[in-house]
């Protein structure tokens, strides 16, 4: 038989070896994790991670002492050995790791006092038992018919929604149905990265979400910057454009000339050469162009509609009154 102590030294052992070997760990909850599950996670992740599990008592001395001794930053870690958590050590990518984790899920029976990590539902249809249980539903309000000598549920039913406590009669129900409604895996909690631990949600933004934030970041600099009138990077685009502006405005009503004002002189001197020279048309033509064409074709309707209306001044068919 191996001794406590024994087993406390193996354990301290251990655990210097992956803090010194990864740089990176999951923290992650073994909350309703049997022991089986557990191995199947550890294989999951040969190779690639390192599992550790044990009390938070031991496993706060040992990264107190080694973050006191060797490497300062692990001291993160210790506000978060709480509970019944583990760790798993890595160098890899932390995403993949974790996919593989939660991925593992082992459906269970409810137990009662339990949380429900989901919400429940019981389908409708027949379940199978004899018309003694009747009364059984209809204690737990539920409506039924017999069918073929069986009870039959009318209605779906919402039994549990997430987070409601798990009731002796709903597991009673649960288990007569033989229905395992929940499904149980390892959840990161928190992630420690070479001295920094943050929420695991961010581990779900992509490339996308960071450069979306960064551009939000930006525009709201270069607003700010141009309300107080201190330049910057993000406002050089905006100065430059209003720049622009402010010498298009000036060679277009005077003399002013310059490479990229020569289309909106030549425009503005003579629209028509100007749409044929660059294939133009009616996809040249400015937008201010569309609207006499648009009169042109209601004062046709209109006369068309009158002359319509002058057909019929006699009253009737023929003229007459």
């Amino acid at each position: 038989m191996v001794g406590i102590s024994d087993r406390k030294k193996a354990l301290r052992a251990r655990l210097e070896k992956v803090l010194e070997t990864y740089h990176n760990c999951l923290i992650v909850s073994a909350t309703n994790i049997g022991s089986n599950q557990m191995q199947q996670i550890r294989i999951a992740l040969r190779g690639k991670a390192v599992l550790l599990m044990g009390k938070n008592t031991m496993i706060r001395k040992v990264v107190r002492e080694y973050s006191q001794e060797h490497n300062p930053k692990l001291a993160a870690l210790l506000p978060f050995v709480v509970g019944n958590v583990g760790f798993i050590f890595t160098n890899g990518n932390l995403s993949e790791i974790r996919r593989a984790v939660e991925d593992n899920k082992v459906p269970a029976a409810a137990r009662v006092g339990t949380i429900a990590p989901g919400d429940c539902f019981i389908p409708a249809g027949p379940t199978g038992l004899d018309p003694g249980q009747t009364a059984f539903f209809q204690a737990l309000q539920i409506a039924t018919k017999i069918v073929k000598g069986a009870v039959e549920i009318i209605n779906e039913v919402h039994l549990l929604k997430k987070g409601d406590k798990v009731s002796a009669s709903a597991v009673s129900l649960l288990s007569k149905l033989d229905i395992k409604p929940f499904f149980y895996n390892m959840q990161v909690q928190r992630v420690y990265e070479d001295g920094t631990v943050y929420d695991v949600a961010i581990l779900d933004m992509t490339p996308d979400d960071l450069m979306r934030r960064f551009f939000n970041g930006v525009n709201k600099l270069s607003a700010l910057s141009l309300a107080i009138g201190q330049p910057n990077l993000a406002t050089l685009p905006h100065s430059f454009a209003r720049a622009f502006k402010k010498m298009l405005a000036l060679a277009v009503t005077t003399d002013l000339d310059f490479k990229e004002a020569k289309p909106y002189k030549e425009y503005l001197a003579d629209p028509a050469a100007f749409a044929a020279k660059h294939g133009g048309g009616a996809a040249a033509a400015p937008a201010g162009g569309a609207a006499p064409a648009k009169a042109e074709k209601k004062e046709e309707k209109k006369k068309e509609e009158e002359s319509d209306e002058d057909i019929g001044l006699g009253g009737g068919l023929f003229g007459d009154d």
